[in-house]
């Protein structure tokens, strides 16, 4: 059981660095051990969603498969696709003696198909290891493929009395250079980022990703406007409009105040950013506006604080947002 969590966590945090890069498909993570315990073959899922994470690591291993465990973070896919072979068939050809999968996929064209064939044909499967953390990794797609949207983080910057900015707008820098990287391997782990009309000819953001070694990852740009198009920018006319975005499996809200509180009040938030400076604004712009809630008791039992984290003289904190279900 050891070895398992252990190459399963190998897995995992391989579908961890495929994340705002494999959109449609789910970020998955796939590694292949030999009967002496040796990684033969790993692999993600690419850029784009093709090669799935599992041919990846069967192309890595080759013979060696035969006889070896196969890792990976999601049910392997049953169905078939235009794209590529499915990784279940995969799998059966290169006869490998077991699978150990972290997560059931949802997908109906493939719920349990691919587990059925893979112990049909005598390998040994289990399922369950890592599960929990499969969901936090694949929660972008889950939530795609639960709602019909993306999973939409909204990130914002405040001071201790909740200020975004000085009366003037200024709001730049109101946290230091260990919350502002941080705030750029989130963008790295984004499909798309969007903006406010507002904030957009405030700011004039370039919304990229500056990290050594990652500055190759800046996601797709989007700004909320009823406005004309502008270049480079994918424009959504409203909140509701992220039903559309079929290509995209986290979307991270960047600002400012108005469409934070549009997002918050047609309720498409699933998680909030929130990067807390030690400092004292006073009178300055509010972090939201109306946000759709008419009385205290409804404001209640609606966000849960997941994680809490110093960043230099700052504190994030993660909120998600409580569901059925």
């Amino acid at each position: 059981m050891s070895d398992d969590r252990r190459f399963m966590g190998r897995a995992l945090g391989l579908g961890d660095a495929a994340r705002g890069l494999s959109a449609p498909n789910p970020n998955v993570g796939c590694v292949i051990v030999s009967q002496a315990g040796e990684i033969v073959g790993q692999g993600a899922t690419a850029r784009g969603g093709r090669p799935h994470a599992e041919a990846f690591a069967l192309q890595d291993a080759g013979k060696r498969a035969s006889g070896a465990t196969l890792y990976v973070t999601l049910e392997p896919c049953a169905h078939s696709s235009p794209r590529g072979p499915a990784c279940t068939d995969l799998i059966l050809a290169a006869k490998p003696v077991r699978c150990v999968i972290a997560l059931e996929d949802p997908d109906p064209r493939t719920a349990g198909r691919g587990i059925r064939r893979l112990r049909d044909a005598g390998i040994e499967v289990k399922v369950g290891i890592g599960r929990q953390a499969a969901k936090r990794s694949l929660a972008g797609w889950l939530t795609r493929l639960r709602l019909g949207r993306p999973r939409i983080t909204l990130k914002l910057a405040l001071s201790i009395d909740g200020k975004i900015a000085l009366p003037s707008g200024e709001s730049k820098w109101i946290t230091g250079e260990d919350a502002r990287r941080d705030v750029h391997f989130e963008r790295a782990q984004a499909d798309m980022i969007l903006v406010g009309r507002g904030t957009y000819l405030a700011d004039a953001p370039r919304l990229d990703v500056r990290l050594p070694g990652i500055d190759d990852r800046s996601p797709r740009r989007a700004l909320l406007t009823r406005g004309e198009a502008v270049e480079g920018w994918e424009i959504l006319h409203s909140p509701q409009d992220v039903h559309r975005l079929h290509d995209v499996n986290d979307l991270l809200v960047e600002g400012g105040s108005a469409t934070a509180s549009a997002f918050l009040a047609a309720d498409l938030v699933d998680r909030i950013l929130i990067y807390r400076a030690p400092i004292i604004v006073g009178e300055g712009k509010s972090s939201f506006g109306y946000v759709g809630l008419d009385s205290i008791a409804d404001a209640h039992n609606r966000w849960a604080l997941v994680g809490e984290q110093r960043l230099g003289v700052d504190r994030l904190e993660v909120y998600e947002r409580v569901r059925d279900g």
